[in-house]
């Protein structure tokens, strides 16, 4: 009924601002456990997918495409996309995990990882899928999952809820993830590699200034210089800008480009419930987009630390806003999302 109430009163806010001329779109939900996926469709087209392969050290969702039909996503690695950056395996699509779990990295883990190393990395294994609900405008998948050390140690039970709500020109995610402590104390180390993360297409970097490894033809990495179409900037809820935003604290962030001749936003909103709000920006130059309250003695320089810790049996939730939508989004807009996911 809450949600149905959100869906209601983001479309009647659109409509009154003028935004564009919303309507609800039908959400479906497909599950298909051979290929270890669930599609979510928006009026018959893929917007994304939950993906639990076992080739992943954690769930992801994968690839994210706008209304405008522009996946907003990098590629790489899942796919080689000429033109797109050949670094951190790990950022797939978007994710929740950390850098330092009881001395484990979770955040770091991908196929890459030496046979030599791979003790020192932990993995988050999907469990089940609990509920799958479509609907006119939202639609909700729960998951289960496991968060287990390089020994399969279970450290935490992780619950979460992917809660999706769709109008014509406008996509937002909400995520809500509890964790629970499974064995006498976990230690979430101040760290600057979290929690809550996109990788982000190519074209909405921010413009680079030195050459990097580049996918060229026929998928081999080459290195160059090259800004062609890449467009991308940051804007703080605090007005800060592009590469500055990095390590300072808001309760939102936008990243706002241009792809293939739309202009594109992606929105990241913390929630005053969170741990540490408002969250602190891990968020790069290169496309990573990363909303982390825990790694606040790297962000502050020592003038803070957190070290957050749960003994046995305790939970602890987190709950992220993930909106996408056209770069002319305005801040008053932003902050009327923000207030609405703040009461949720």
């Amino acid at each position: 009924m809450r949600v149905s109430l959100i869906v209601f009163l983001v479309t009647a806010w659109f409509w009154h601002q003028g935004v564009c001329q919303q309507r609800t779109c039908l959400i479906e939900l497909l599950v298909d456990n051979e290929q270890k996926k669930v599609d979510f469709l928006i009026d018959g087209e893929l917007f994304t997918s939950y993906l639990y392969s076992d080739k992943l050290k954690k769930p992801v969702l994968w690839p994210v495409i706008s209304a405008s039909g522009n996946t907003l996503t990098r590629s790489y690695p899942l796919v080689l996309k000429e033109g797109e950056r050949v670094d951190h395996a790990h950022h797939v699509g978007v994710w929740l995990n950390y850098g330092n779990v009881n001395g484990l990295d979770f955040w770091n883990n991908s196929q890459n990882v030496p046979a030599e190393k791979q003790h020192q990395y932990g993995t988050i294994h999907h469990s089940t899928i609990e509920a799958v609900k479509d609907g006119l405008g939202k639609a909700t998948l729960k998951t289960t999952s496991e968060w287990r050390s390089s020994d399969n140690n279970l450290m935490l039970k992780e619950a979460t809820s992917f809660e999706v709500m769709a109008l014509t020109e406008i996509r937002i995610i909400d995520r809500t993830t509890t964790l629970t402590a499974m064995i006498p104390e976990v230690r979430f180390a101040d760290n600057k590699e979290g929690l809550f993360a996109i990788r982000v297409a190519r074209a909405l970097e921010l413009p680079m200034t030195k050459p990097t490894k580049l996918v060229g033809a026929e998928g081999k990495p080459v290195e160059k210089l090259s800004n062609q179409s890449v467009n991308g900037n940051y804007h703080s809820a605090t007005g800060m800008q592009g590469k500055l935003v990095w390590g300072t604290q808001a309760r939102w962030m936008k990243l706002y480009g241009r792809l293939n001749g739309r202009e594109e936003a992606i929105i990241i909103i913390d929630h005053p419930g969170n741990p540490g709000y408002p969250t602190y920006w891990h968020a790069r130059d290169y496309g990573l987009f990363s909303a982390n309250p825990l790694g606040q003695k790297v962000f502050s320089k020592g003038e803070k630390e957190l070290n957050f810790n749960l003994n046995a049996g305790e939970s602890v939730t987190f709950r992220y806003r993930l909106i996408l939508a056209s770069s002319s989004i305005t801040n008053r807009q932003i902050d009327k999302l923000a207030d609405q996911f703040a009461i949720k």
